[in-house]
């Protein structure tokens, strides 16, 4: 556990690689656990060190109970993201996220900190009408499964995590969130990873990426696959990752 932003969050280090470390950054109901062996794999096959960790009111970090604000994603990739890095580092690493945490990913490299690269994995740079319509569906999961129970095992107040996302994402303050005004600052080379499947967003996001980054961009786009790109169809993400991790250490 490290403190930061007056909140303890839990964290894992991956490794004792050299060469730029690889920061996994978690989706909206994620954990350090639920990226399941995916940091681990793609720290291995590349030989860099990780470092993997749960955000506040996730897994086993501090809770949060205070309503989110739009400005969620600002405060945790400007604040929280670099305040982490210095306790603990890592300098000038390479960004892992998952949709939440790969806008996050964004708006830290967007904000002009030190990044070598970028793989992003469903991400989220404006709010769509699937993306609405996919976390009501969610809601209705939620509601009416034993959904709550089943992330009992990876949350410490399953309740608090999901509302938190759900309910900010659904309130129509957030309806005009947009970060596309960081991406002209982004001049890392950036991998953009998602499935033809995902419901919570289209390709539009990628291609609106594309247009607005500064640095190179290149995109895989899988079929048969949904909004966790690396669960779905793993080996593909696998591959593409390590490739693209090893190819930017190379370059050091």
């Amino acid at each position: 556990m490290v403190e930061i932003d007056g909140r303890r969050l839990e964290y894992r280090t991956i490794g004792e690689g050299d060469g730029p470390a690889l920061v996994f950054l978690h989706e909206g109901l994620g954990s350090m656990e639920l990226w399941r062996g995916f940091p681990d794999q793609v720290a291995a096959a590349t030989g860099h060190r990780g470092l993997v960790y749960s955000r506040a009111g996730h897994g086993r970090s501090d809770p949060v109970r205070e309503p989110r604000t739009p400005g969620f994603m600002h405060h945790e990739a400007l604040l929280v993201l670099p305040g982490l890095l210095d306790v603990l580092g890592f300098v000038e690493p390479i960004l892992i996220g998952h949709s939440d945490g790969a806008s996050i990913a964004l708006i830290h490299a967007g904000a002009g900190y030190p990044v070598l690269g970028l793989v992003l994995l469903a991400p989220h740079v404006f709010v769509e009408p699937e993306s609405i319509t996919g976390i009501e569906a969610a809601r209705v999961r939620f509601e009416s499964t034993d959904l709550a129970e089943r992330m009992a095992r990876y949350h410490l107040d399953p309740h608090a995590t999901f509302r938190g996302w759900n309910n900010i994402w659904l309130d129509p303050a957030f309806r005009d969130w947009s970060i596309e005004d960081s991406l002209p600052g982004i001049d890392c080379p950036t991998l953009l990873i998602q499935g033809v499947d995902d419901e919570y967003g289209t390709l539009a996001q990628l291609d609106a990426i594309e247009r607005g980054v500064a640095g190179p961009s290149e995109r895989l786009v899988l079929e048969d696959c949904g909004h966790s790109p690396h669960l779905d169809q793993p080996d593909h993400v696998l591959r593409a990752a390590i490739r693209f991790v090893s190819e930017i250490g190379d370059g050091e």
